[in-house]
């Protein structure tokens, strides 16, 4: 999802868009910022707009809160994972956000996608692996248990058989 906020600030002209990775440590609320820059509080809202409906369409998943739209002067939009600042370039300056966070780490998109490739990877192999696991548990357990894997059925008798 970063990815994808991240190029809608790029088909937007936005400037000096930004990922911070944040440290666990001093940042437990959010994993990264997205920081962009827009040059009139129009191109911040458009800016805004294209992340909402970019996310909305791809991942189906909304701001958990967005704060500033209405002046454009400094959006700010929670996506919980990630949090997405835009701000007019002199707003930024001021405010100066990636000063304030030190011990964050600058990830250009390149790193990022290797970095999400490699999560991914890790996250799909403990699904499978689990279902391995159950799968061999069911297994022994209908090996060490026969009269639960066989079902045993009474004879029938029928009328012609009783005469």
């Amino acid at each position: 999802m970063v990815l994808a906020a991240a190029q809608a600030c790029e088909d937007k002209k936005a400037e000096d868009t930004r990922i911070l990775e944040l440290d666990a440590v001093d940042s437990g609320f959010t994993d990264f910022f997205l920081i962009s820059s827009g040059s009139n509080e129009r191109q911040t809202q458009a800016i805004a707009d294209e992340i909402e409906i970019r996310l909305k369409k791809d991942f189906q998943t909304y701001p958990n809160s967005v704060e500033g739209r209405r002046q454009g002067e400094w959006i700010l939009m929670d996506y919980v994972d990630f949090v997405v600042h835009i701000f007019l370039t002199e707003k930024r300056a001021y405010y100066d956000i990636e000063r304030l966070r030190k011990s964050a780490r600058t990830v250009d998109l390149d790193q990022l996608k290797v970095m999400l490739v490699e999560k991914t990877t890790v996250a799909r192999a403990k699904p499978a692996k689990k279902a391995a696991k159950k799968a061999r548990a069911k297994k022994t357990a209908a090996q060490a248990s026969p009269k639960a894997a066989v079902v045993r059925r009474k004879p029938t008798v029928s009328k012609a058989d009783k005469s």
